[in-house]
């Protein structure tokens, strides 16, 4: 008889590895294939060894990556050979930590499985009703993770003891539940807890927020808000106060996985006004929780894609088509064509949306500017004044998480959605990079923050924060870098930010001592982050439309046109620049980008440099006149004609606020984009009529729009609707840009072209530019993992970085976009650390 041949492999396995059910798998694998060994977490990731006839061992390692759990994503298996032992057992071993560097990829929090919510509401389950239900295939992983690897004395259930029956199961290779670390039951977990304003527990409190009527209240609200100054409200009782609450019009503050909400009832149109009122929200529009599709079908249109990214395990707001019928209120988006709309994400938003019976406005827990509370004491604290209630939990959030943001686009235009916000359920996944890069940390730029640190292949891109502008936004930014940095083992030798020097990023940048500062221009890091995001160095042409950006000449960018890769790009062409006059007014008053625009309009020999001097005001247009007084019309028409506190910029976020503001849709906003937003809520869909753009030869070329401005002018004098006029202007923006980057990819031979920067989240100019692009035969390249807005710009930095320090040459003669930054940091270093300061103002 011939004796099978026997091997042994270790096996390392990279990637999202922990935290979602790979060791039991290994584990239960291993067991089929009749194999011995062991496996365990390690700092890098999963470390495996089998032992085993031949043939067991190479089938196990052929199914190791192809039929892994849901929730994780392998990015490298490395194995070698190893003597034979004799071992005949396989086991789970406790995880080793150590190492020179953390290379593990820690999973990001999933909304519950089937098979939990199929618990979560069973009357015979032991687990019936209890909001934290979880096992290896959903729940929280980054929000609860103190550091790696992923065991439970590293998350916030370190100090929950599992009790007998929960053991077991953590214990039993044929559980769901084997080596689940948040695991967890009403016996030995995490409960529900009802806090009223300010933070306090007594159901007097309660009481007073939810007042004396509760028509229809169940008898357990009634109980849990019941008399007595010494009594608490905690499980099923805090459970059915809120639902009480909510159903009687009050706004309730909620502790959700990565940070609070704030929930009132959708279709409550004082509710929500008030809600309102107490965030200091004017203008955003606020996200809706429906229950499940078919209740997000009563609020929205949605494909077959949208669907699918409603039901994906992040559980993203996902912006679709507003229903005429919809039954929510109408202060949830006024002025929004569309919706944002989410399914329950935790099983405490599942039990909340079935008792309240009705879709809840779910907005993020903050006063506006602020980002998301998440601590019970800083909650109780800034939310105080605008929740009724508090319905909270004893389970620490260690990391603060927003609510990711999706839009689908037209397969015709992209194979994937378009990321408009990353956070929870996506982060922290890591972004490969398409070359080496050291140590570093990019600091991003001032709106929709975000950091990156990275280091070889990988960077780590953290969570939305907020626009950085204030303490709160700055100390959560600094509270991020410091987590990021311990949790992957990153300690910086560079730190990349933003050419403009008042950010409070790059002043944060530039105060650091342990690392050298490199600045990186604000459009390359756009064009850069979407070039390394597709696995490409380049070279590419590119669009980098937004609103701006400090360029490398001075001047205020935002509608340029690039061309090179990672370390170098040229600036080929842009907007036909105007003046903003009075700076940072002009974003807060879209009239006076309108009034600029018409100045330079009304004389086709106007230069950049005068931009219509010398030429008389223009009169308001019809839309327009009235509504803005004269005087202040003059005034600001003599500031864009004399350039006084007007610089100049190509900004084609401007150049929407201008059309906005002539086809009188929006004159004033409280947020940057809102008078964008409008006007392409606006457009009409099927009008296939385009306005002129020329597009100037010459280096670099010229896209002027006052041809643009003056057909719009004529239009609008001759009665069409402000609909055709919105269309119109986005084909002929589309069509313009479109021959633009074709034109320049001919003339350098280049096959790609990127579109990025904050005004491509405007779905119709991303979709009719890239659909133009590809019939012209270009690769078109899109952010697909990280957002067109600046949300990205911290990626992109770390990307130019790593290819500036690849190649001395490159850094030591910087593009025509980007600058070294010394004798910026060597001026910075003398200005102390900024701790609280106004919004910075843009130049």
């Amino acid at each position: 008889m011939s004796v099978a041949v026997r091997a042994r492999v270790r096996a390392q396995v990279e990637g999202v590895v922990q935290g979602v059910g790979f060791r039991p798998f290994v584990y239960r694998l291993a067991r089929e294939h009749a194999l011995g060994g062991w496996v365990r977490n390690d700092s890098q990731g999963v470390l495996l060894e089998v032992e085993g006839e031949t043939a067991a061992v190479e089938r196990f390692l052929a199914r190791l990556s192809v039929e892994a759990p849901p929730l994780a994503a392998i990015a490298r298996v490395s194995a070698r050979t190893l003597g034979p032992t004799g071992e005949q057992e396989f086991s789970i071993l406790r995880s080793a930590a150590g190492g020179t560097a953390a290379e593990v990829s820690v999973g990001p929090d999933a909304a519950p499985c089937e098979e939990c919510l199929r618990e979560l509401f069973d009357p015979r389950d032991r687990r019936h009703r209890y909001p934290f239900v979880n096992c290896t295939d959903c729940g929280p992983r980054f929000t609860i993770l103190r550091d790696v690897p992923y065991d439970r004395p590293q998350t916030t259930m370190a100090g929950f003891a599992m009790c007998a029956e929960c053991r077991a199961e953590y214990e039993d290779p044929a559980s769901r539940r084997f080596h689940a670390q948040p695991n967890a039951c009403p016996t030995c977990g995490p409960s529900l807890r009802l806090l009223g304003a300010g933070g306090t527990t007594q159901a007097s409190g309660t009481a007073r927020a939810v007042e004396t009527t509760r028509a229809g209240g169940t008898q357990a609200g009634e109980d849990a808000i019941a008399t007595g100054e010494d009594a608490t409200a905690t499980g099923e009782s805090a459970l059915a106060a809120a639902v009480e609450a909510l159903s009687a019009g009050r706004i309730v503050a909620l502790k959700g996985a990565g940070g609070y909400h704030l929930a009132c009832r959708a279709d409550d149109e004082g509710a929500v006004r008030e809600l309102r009122r107490r965030k200091r929200r004017a203008e955003k529009p606020l996200a809706l929780m429906a229950a499940d599709l078919d209740a997000a079908l009563e609020l929205v249109q949605l494909s077959d894609s949208e669907r699918r990214l409603l039901s994906a395990p992040e559980r993203p707001i996902v912006i679709a088509r507003r229903r005429e019928q919809a039954p929510v209120a109408a202060a949830v988006a006024p002025g929004y064509a569309d919706l944002g709309v989410m399914l329950p994400s935790t099983p405490l938003h599942h039990l909340l949306l079935a008792d309240v019976g009705t879709t809840l406005v779910m907005s993020s827990g903050n006063v506006s500017e602020e980002p998301i509370a998440y601590r019970d004491e800083d909650a109780a604290q800034r939310l105080d004044g605008i929740a009724d209630l508090v319905l909270a939990h004893d389970r620490p959030i260690h990391v603060r998480a927003d609510d990711s943001v999706v839009r689908a686009l037209h397969p015709a235009a992209a194979s994937h959605p378009l990321l408009l916000r990353r956070s929870r359920g996506r982060v922290p996944a890591a972004i490969e990079l398409p070359l080496q890069a050291p140590p570093l940390l990019a600091c991003g730029a001032e709106l929709g923050s975000t950091f990156c640190v990275a280091r070889g292949r990988r960077a780590w891109v953290g969570q939305h924060i907020g626009d950085l502008r204030n303490w709160e936004t700055l100390q959560a930014f600094r509270e991020g870098i410091a987590h990021f940095q311990r949790l992957f083992d990153v300690r910086p030798a560079i730190v990349a930010h933003d050419l403009h020097p008042d950010y409070l990023s790059s002043a944060y940048a530039l105060q650091r001592d342990d690392a050298e500062p490199l600045a990186v221009q604000h459009h390359h890091a756009h064009f850069a982050a979407c070039l390394a995001e597709h696995g490409l160095t380049g070279p590419a042409v590119g669009a980098i439309y937004d609103g701006s950006g400090l360029g490398a000449d001075g001047t205020i960018w935002g509608g340029e046109l690039l061309a090179g890769d990672l370390a170098r790009v040229t600036r080929v062409g842009s907007l036909h620049p105007v003046a903003l006059p009075g700076g940072d007014a002009a974003v807060r008053e879209p009239w006076r980008m309108a009034c600029a625009w018409m100045l330079a309009a009304s004389d086709d020999e106007a230069s950049a440099s005068t931009l219509g001097a010398g030429l008389p005001a223009p009169p308001p247009p019809a839309t327009i006149a009235g509504r803005i007084d004269e005087r202040r019309w003059r005034q600001v028409a003599e500031l864009a004609r004399t350039g006084t506190a007007a610089p100049t910029t190509t900004s084609a976020g401007r150049l929407f606020d201008a059309v906005a503001a002539l086809c009188g849709i929006r004159l004033a906003v409280h947020d940057e984009g809102r008078a964008a937003i409008e006007l392409e809520a606006a457009a009409a869909l099927d009008e296939p009529g385009a306005y002129p753009l020329p597009v100037l030869a010459g280096e670099p070329l010229r896209m002027d729009a006052r041809e643009t401005i003056r057909a719009i002018l004529a239009d609008l004098g001759g009665g069409v609707p402000a609909a055709i006029v919105s269309a119109r202007f986005h084909n002929g923006l589309a069509d313009a840009t479109a021959g633009a980057l074709t034109l320049l990819a001919d003339r350098l031979g280049l096959e790609s072209a990127v579109l990025s920067g904050g005004v491509f989240q405007n779905r119709l100019l991303l979709e009719r530019t890239a659909t133009a692009l590809r019939r012209a035969g270009l690769r078109v390249l899109i952010p697909r993992r990280l957002p067109p807005n600046d949300g990205a710009i911290a990626y992109g930095q770390a990307a130019v970085a790593a290819a500036l320090l690849s190649d001395p040459s490159a850094r030591a003669s910087p593009s025509t976009a980007s600058a070294s930054g010394a004798t910026a940091a060597a001026t910075a270093r003398e200005r102390p650390a900024p701790a609280s300061k106004p919004a910075p103002s843009r130049p």
